[in-house]
């Protein structure tokens, strides 16, 4: 077993007199930033598309805009609904405090689909057009953030005896699994690549649906098996024998995924 030794890096990166800039909030700022930029080449690459013409370029600034919205809505509201809802029925104004941790990627994913839904209403769009464009940049950001969530000693892994483990100053004197960097690899970095490998060589952008359908996936599969070594909610333990709720969470990714990818095959 390899025996790590946690990196002495402060969660805060800046500080600025009475402002504190954090590594968790610049890498939000730049997974949004990517992901606008990386929309757009996207959007006005009409070789990977089976339309006419490319993206009206407000059509990607709004898309972008109203899933930073629905983004931290749906995060924050999802964590308070299928993590703590007991907690904030009791301490309803402990919503409004964000930085103090508490977000949910199933709920910002809802968050999302309603911003795409939203928008490709508003433009008159398919809404998987847009929903493909979202879940080939969105990798990125959940590198970042699991990054983030490593250097804050936060969603640390379950006691480790195998491979290697690191002890997390926020945990106990356990080695314990970094499942922080295993989904930073898998869900983020490993994802990015086969979505942008089945877009670039399989044209799956001509397929609306195909590539949302495959975020879903491998985002769920990925997820589901990192969970067998990330420490479960404290407030929540495991929902049934090894189940716990990400995996739970997951369970519907993986079908939709599978579903989607099929309908999208079929056009």
């Amino acid at each position: 077993m390899i025996y790590l030794s946690f990196p002495s890096i402060s969660p805060v990166m800046l500080t600025l007199g009475p402002l504190e800039i954090r590594w968790y909030s610049l890498a939000y700022i730049i997974g949004f930033l990517f992901s606008w930029i990386y929309i757009k080449k996207l959007s006005f690459n009409k070789t990977l598309y089976d339309r006419k013409s490319s993206f009206d370029s407000k059509l990607v600034d709004d898309l972008v805009f109203y899933s930073v919205i629905g983004l931290i809505v749906g995060a924050r509201f999802g964590y308070i609904f299928f993590y703590n809802l007991e907690f904030y029925i009791q301490n309803p104004l402990n919503i409004l405090y964000v930085w103090e941790g508490g977000l949910s990627f199933h709920g910002g994913l809802i968050g999302i689909i309603v911003a795409a839904l939203y928008t490709s209403k508003i433009y008159k769009t398919q809404f998987f057009e847009l929903s493909d464009l979202i879940c080939v940049s969105a990798p990125v950001g959940i590198f970042l953030g699991r990054i983030s969530n490593f250097i804050n000693g936060e969603l640390y892994g379950r006691p480790s005896s195998t491979l290697f483990g690191i002890i997390f100053p926020t945990a106990d004197n356990q080695y314990r699994h970094p499942s922080q960097l295993y989904e930073a690899f898998l869900e983020g970095l490993l994802l990015f690549i086969i979505l942008n490998i089945s877009i670039f060589f399989f044209k799956t952008l001509s397929r609306p649906g195909y590539v949302s359908g495959l975020f879903l996936l491998f985002y769920g599969l990925f997820r589901f098996l990192v969970e067998f070594s990330r420490e479960p909610d404290i407030q929540i333990g495991y929902i049934y024998n090894f189940l716990t709720m990400g995996m739970v969470l997951s369970i519907p990714m993986i079908i939709s995924g599978i579903i989607i990818m099929m309908i999208s095959s079929k056009k």
